[in-house]
């Protein structure tokens, strides 16, 4: 029986009042030296679901995959490979949307001087922002779980279809599934069980696992400290579409906040980090428009 990871969170007592007034992080972002968190909500305009939003995929019952049920035996890892082989083309039909482009434009301008990325959709990159750290990884990555050896996801998938011809018309009858942020899909059963997985090619027996951390997994230490440090030296940090319900967000909000560095929250609904935070309550796109237009030049 899968049950669900325990990721959720409810407001304890009265959290800070939000705003939606953008003078805030206007003038932060207008002083420079602003370093972006992000998580999923700023890739759902991209049409990527967060998890608990409005519209989140834990809103529909799903259930994601945890590093113990992924490395715990062969089925599970043929039940994600083959609903990641769905949900890959899904991911890889996203564009960047004006929430990306806004960050890509404040990063070359020099007033967003780094982005620590939760997302692991690869959007923001594309959109053009430089020296992305992914605190997550990326779908773009496979590795081996015996060797350590890494390949391409788009090699990867190459070989995934060479070994499965059938699931075309899996692919075909499930088309309309709706993709989940850790890029898969919901499939029935009877439409994986026939899934077969590839090993790695290095070693050749190898268990391949995308270069993601699971729920269930924890943030590479060397990862975090890395990361300590961008936010260490931050004027402000720029917190945009994230709850920040897991610690591996929350622990940047939380240090910045011991270090009297201001924190602004631009996210719908309230997070985790509220009480260390000033938290703008609107949508991604539109405000950070606004703070392109009311920071930059016209082009």
């Amino acid at each position: 029986m899968r049950t669900r990871p325990t990721l959720t969170w409810e407001p304890q007592g009265d959290l800070p009042p939000a705003s939606t007034d953008l003078s805030a992080v206007v003038a932060a972002v207008r002083a420079g030296g602003v370093v972006v968190l992000s998580g999923a909500g700023l890739s759902t305009e991209s049409g990527i679901p967060d998890y608990r939003g409005e519209h989140g995929s834990f809103r529909r019952n799903h259930v994601p995959m945890t590093f113990q049920e992924f490395t715990g035996g062969d089925e599970a890892r043929r039940r994600y490979w083959a609903r990641s082989q769905l949900g890959r083309r899904a991911m890889a039909a996203a564009r960047p949307n004006a929430g990306h482009r806004a960050v890509a434009a404040l990063t070359e301008a020099g007033l967003v001087t780094g982005v620590i990325t939760q997302n692991v959709d690869g959007l923001q990159q594309a959109a053009g922002a430089r020296d992305v750290v992914e605190l997550h990884g990326s779908l773009d990555r496979v590795i081996c779980l015996d060797c350590g050896a890494a390949e391409d996801r788009a090699t990867l998938d190459d070989r995934l279809r060479a070994a499965n011809p059938g699931f075309e018309a899996v692919a075909a009858r499930n088309r309309a599934a709706q993709v989940n942020p850790d890029g898969d899909v919901d499939l029935p059963a009877e439409a994986v069980s026939g899934f077969r997985t590839v090993a790695c090619t290095a070693c050749g027996t190898g268990v391949l696992k995308p270069d993601v951390v699971f729920f269930g997994e924890n943030v590479p230490p060397e990862r975090v400290a890395a990361r300590r440090s961008l936010v260490d030296g931050a004027t402000t940090l720029l917190v945009l579409g994230s709850s920040l319900t897991v610690m591996s967000g929350l622990r940047f909000v939380r240090q910045a906040a011991r270090s009297g560095t201001p924190v602004l929250i631009v996210n719908q609904g309230p997070t985790r980090g509220d009480r260390h935070a000033t938290r703008i309550d609107l949508p991604l796109g539109p405000a950070l428009t606004t703070v392109v237009s009311r920071t930059l030049p016209p082009s």
